[in-house]
């Protein structure tokens, strides 16, 4: 905590996240630097050095970063008290956004004009995955190593791997790459490679057509939470590897619906599940998701937070750090390309896809504005 930080109670510190959940568009990126600026510059609550300290213990640990940037904020003021007022302002608002726009969804997502809107939106939401990866690319791959774990990822990915072995071999390989030459690292991401071709788990021969459970839909989620790592762009794969391909319960068209809804409302970009939850199971499907999702966000910062010095210095934990942002990338473009094959069908959505690549490239620009901007565009077109 700074030194110069003012006294303040617990409802005021709730009240100044919940404000933040309400109003904080734009994803993890944007939320992180509206943090920065609300608490090290405005407020002083925490030094710079404290700012990024913490932040680099969200990077170890996974889950939705700006949220668990919140419970940092709230623990280092308050204690536990603190995490949990903090993380729960932050995600309510944009959960209850969500549910609201889920139960419109549910009712009305089948006329032409709302599924025209959405419709624009998603060639938008696909342009904006792939700029997220190549940017994030340029800080995550350090080196050839890590691009050729990276490119063997995404091979394992799209040859039907489980998302968790993927992250745990790459992992592990990080981890042994400083106990070996270049030479020696190469055949590691061989035998590596190899092993992950002939891995499966049986998760992936769950039934289809099972109707999901308040239950089911919760150890899903939960543990959607507990595993996954990087940009919360890496939610799409997880969420199409479970609710599309092993479980079948949602189309490519209603996942990439539920990814629009999250990214045009405020708050933690995890509020997807919110969505996902409600088409599924109404309120409480809603209910059960949102909690199974960010639940283990509060368990890991609760665990973490004492360790944030030692994390940081560790060159063990960076390393597998190093290989599980990689493979979190990977995850990322194995389902861009799935998904593009879905969305971009068409002369428009193309279009949209492309301008909004560009635009993203060239300029600073809230995504939430182009996401409606294509939902837009699709209402006009189908016009």
């Amino acid at each position: 905590m700074s030194p110069e930080s003012p006294r303040v109670s617990l409802l005021q510190t709730a009240a100044i996240f919940l404000r933040l959940g309400a109003t904080a568009f734009g994803g993890p990126a944007a939320h992180i630097a509206l943090m920065e600026e609300e608490f090290v510059r405005r407020r002083k609550w925490l030094t710079h050095e404290q700012f990024v300290d913490h932040l680099g213990a969200t990077n170890l640990i996974p889950g939705p970063n700006s949220t668990e940037m919140a419970m940092h904020i709230g623990m280092l003021r308050h204690g536990w008290p603190g995490l949990l007022a903090a993380g729960c302002a932050f995600i309510v608002p944009a959960a209850l956004i969500v549910a609201a726009l889920a139960r419109v969804y549910v009712r009305y997502g089948t006329l032409p004009e709302v599924t025209s809107a959405l419709h624009g939106m998603t060639p938008v939401i696909v342009a904006l995955v792939s700029t997220a990866l190549l940017q994030l690319g340029r800080t995550a791959i350090k080196n050839a190593a890590l691009a050729v774990l990276g490119l063997a990822a995404v091979v394992a990915l799209l040859s039907g791997v489980h998302e968790l072995v993927v992250l745990l071999i790459a992992g592990i390989v990080s981890a042994l790459a400083g106990a070996f030459s270049r030479r020696s690292l190469a055949a590691v991401l061989a035998a590596a490679g190899a092993t992950s071709a002939s891995s499966t788990l049986a998760a992936s021969s769950v039934a289809a057509a099972q109707v999901p459970s308040l239950t089911a839909i919760f150890f899903v989620f939960a543990k959607i939470g507990a595993v996954l790592f990087g940009s919360g762009y890496v939610l799409i794969a997880f969420l199409r590897a479970d609710f599309v391909e092993r479980l079948g319960w949602l189309t490519e068209q209603q996942l990439l619906d539920a990814v629009a809804v999250g990214q045009i409302t405020p708050g933690p970009l995890f509020t997807t599940a919110t969505f996902v939850g409600y088409v599924l199971a109404g309120p409480w499907g809603a209910g059960v998701a949102t909690v199974g999702i960010f639940l283990p966000a509060f368990v890991f910062v609760a665990l973490s937070g004492p360790l944030v010095p030692r994390l940081r210095r560790s060159p063990l934990t960076s390393a597998v750090l190093d290989g599980v942002n990689v493979a979190s990338l990977a995850m990322m473009a194995a389902v861009t390309f799935q998904l593009s094959a879905t969305a971009l069908t068409s002369t428009l959505p193309i279009v949209l896809a492309v301008v909004t690549a560009v635009i993203l490239l060239g300029y600073r620009v809230n995504p939430t504005w182009l996401v409606l901007a294509g939902g837009l565009a699709g209402w006009l077109f189908r016009m």
